[in-house]
């Protein structure tokens, strides 16, 4: 009886936990889940005036959406055509979008404003895709379009941050003194396309528009030029340009060291105590040397008798040191410097003489290639570039379809074909004159391969390649 009564008290007990358990969680307040994430751009309900007016004679534009907007990175997105002295002023407010001209219209003209994705709704920043409004302030609309491509010629890839340009002043110097009449984006592929002209003659540029003054105002800057005038007519055909930094971005220089540390500095090409095979073995200095003597520098066996056939030298720069020789496979060596090797131009030396013993690497760290071209007659003078982190490492004149390496650093490699028209070896910029039109030239193009080759070490690696 007694076991029957405890038994009844447990259930009881149990059904009265579970009560207050669902009562609780009922009793409790929670965050609404809120249901699926709003992926919808905002709707265009109205354009006062509408898109397309002709005798457009207004000062002011107002968009209303159907839900609440913002605008964001406006002077990113917003491209004006023809371009104005002024840009207009643009603001929003809960659902609408005002334009405010500054600028005295042109008469019988068209214009367009591109927004590009600068409309987005407040909730979620969906944007409303490349809004394009245009009226004309006479009785027509231009309906005329251009396009064509832009190549990076160093590396035949493409870059979305260029713009192209179309002045209808034929001066050669008009890109470096004015903002062009019209502006058109580069897309992924490096297509771009103006819309809405009028037929005329035009200068064709690209540019990379840092400062936003939307001219050639630096030798560093991406830049592309069509060799003579576009003439916009129905059907005119594209143009291809090719973009190229006449001057490099200087390097900065590396810091010497702590104040009050009068010791010269230096790093080597020795990796883990080993050398490549392939390369001289350089002494990179931090600051460049004022004086130099290769008799302070001597590379040995590991019983210091000197290897006689190391080629010691320094950059025009003075701030690289190669020492060159033959390396033999697995071979042990010893490298000397001493203190009397250079004075640096902050006139710094060595506190005492280095020695740095090493090892060549072995021909098993190597892979060998084997790369078989097709179409190679496309191109002038070819030159084969091995490309990694995006650094040209390797490059070899192509005499025939077959290029073949016994020793080849292993790695992951890009590949790109250069058209190397002054036989130089290397990429060549162009140049524009804004003065003399004969010393304009177009630079060099490389073609980049859309396969990439993994060598593996102490392998033959061979690959068939379809230009």
């Amino acid at each position: 009886m007694k076991i029957r009564n405890l038994l009844f008290l447990i259930i009881i007990a149990g059904i009265l936990h579970t009560f207050s358990i669902t009562l609780n969680s009922c009793a409790q307040i929670g965050a609404p889940t809120g249901g699926l994430r709003d992926s919808l751009p905002p709707v265009l309900l109205n354009a006062n005036p509408p898109n397309g007016t002709l005798n457009f004679d207004k000062k002011q534009i107002v968009l209303t959406f159907n839900e609440y907007v913002q605008l964001q990175n406006l002077q990113e997105n917003l491209l004006v055509a023809p371009t104005p002295k002024r840009l207009p002023n643009i603001d929003f407010k809960l659902k609408t979008v005002i334009i405010k001209l500054r600028d005295t219209l042109q008469p019988n003209t068209t214009y367009s404003l591109q927004l590009g994705k600068s409309i987005m709704d407040i909730n979620e920043n969906n944007p409303y895709p490349n809004f394009t409004y245009i009226f004309s302030t006479g009785n027509y609309i231009d309906s005329l379009t251009f396009s064509g491509n832009v190549q990076l010629a160093e590396t035949g890839k493409t870059d979305t941050t260029l713009l192209a340009f179309l002045y209808d002043d034929l001066s050669d110097s008009a890109v470096f003194k004015s903002k062009p009449k019209y502006i058109a984006r580069v897309n992924n592929k490096g297509d771009f396309q103006f819309n809405n002209l009028a037929e005329d003659t035009y200068h064709l540029f690209a540019l990379k528009d840092v400062s936003g003054q939307r001219m050639y105002t630096s030798e560093e800057q991406l830049f592309a030029f069509a060799d003579s005038p576009v003439v916009v007519v129905p059907d005119v055909k594209g143009v291809q340009l090719f973009a190229y930094a006449e001057a490099k971005k200087p390097v900065a220089s590396t810091s010497a060291g702590k104040e009050g540390d009068n010791q010269l500095k230096y790093a080597t090409s020795i990796i883990a105590g080993t050398q490549d095979l392939l390369t001289p073995l350089t002494i990179q200095l931090t600051v460049p040397l004022s004086d130099f003597d290769s008799t302070g520098i001597r590379l040995t066996d590991t019983l210091f008798n000197p290897v006689l056939n190391a080629m010691i030298s320094a950059d025009t720069a003075m701030q690289t040191i190669s020492v060159a020789t033959p390396w033999e496979g697995s071979g042990y060596y010893t490298l000397i410097i001493d203190t009397t090797f250079g004075t640096d131009t902050l006139g710094q030396t060595l506190a005492k003489s280095d020695t740095i013993s090493f090892r060549a690497k072995k021909e098993s760290d190597y892979g060998s290639i084997q790369l078989n071209f097709s179409n190679l007659e496309k191109f002038t003078n070819p030159v084969l570039q091995f490309v990694s982190n995006n650094q040209v490492v390797q490059s070899f004149p192509l005499q025939s379809g077959r290029l073949t390496q016994k020793l080849f650093p292993p790695g992951e490699y890009q590949l790109r074909i250069l058209s190397d028209m002054n036989q130089n070896g290397v990429w060549d910029p162009g140049f524009y004159s804004p003065v003399n039109k004969e010393l304009q030239k177009q630079p060099e193009v490389v073609f980049s391969i859309t396969q990439t080759l993994s060598v593996k070490a102490n392998w033959d690696n061979e690959r068939d390649i379809i230009l």
